[in-house]
């Protein structure tokens, strides 16, 4: 298996024993990402829109990394900490998702690292 490991400082560097994204043979798993500024390291702000900006903008980076764009992105998992953050979380998503967009799920969990409203995984294909 031909395994690459994508890294960026234009998204958050990893907080633990895990990769920004792993190329595996065309299919481009990128980690969650938390809404941390990388030039800050600080949350983009303090409410569910403003996070799930940066977010996005977070798995977009590490996917220019790898040569790709949130067109590659054929399965998005999104982790809420309050699922009655959807409807905004979905607003900002949708500006980045457009046309066909991947399959997704969104899911509701009771803490994300550093107390973070929301955190995005991805996966694309060349």
């Amino acid at each position: 298996m031909g395994k690459t490991v994508i890294s960026t400082k234009n998204a958050p560097a990893a907080i633990g024993p895990y990769s920004q994204g792993i190329d595996a043979n065309g299919t481009v798993y990128v980690s969650g990402q938390l809404p941390v500024d990388p030039e800050t390291g600080e949350f983009a702000g303090e409410d569910i829109s403003s996070q799930a900006e940066q977010s996005l903008k977070n798995v977009q980076a590490v996917l220019a990394e790898a040569g790709l764009t949130l067109e590659h992105v054929v399965k998005a998992t999104v982790f809420l900490q309050n699922m009655g953050d959807f409807a905004a979380m979905n607003e900002v998503y949708a500006r980045y998702f457009t046309g066909d967009c991947p399959a997704r799920s969104a899911v509701q969990a009771v803490a994300l690292p550093k107390g973070a409203l929301v955190e995005i995984e991805a996966i694309a294909v060349r």
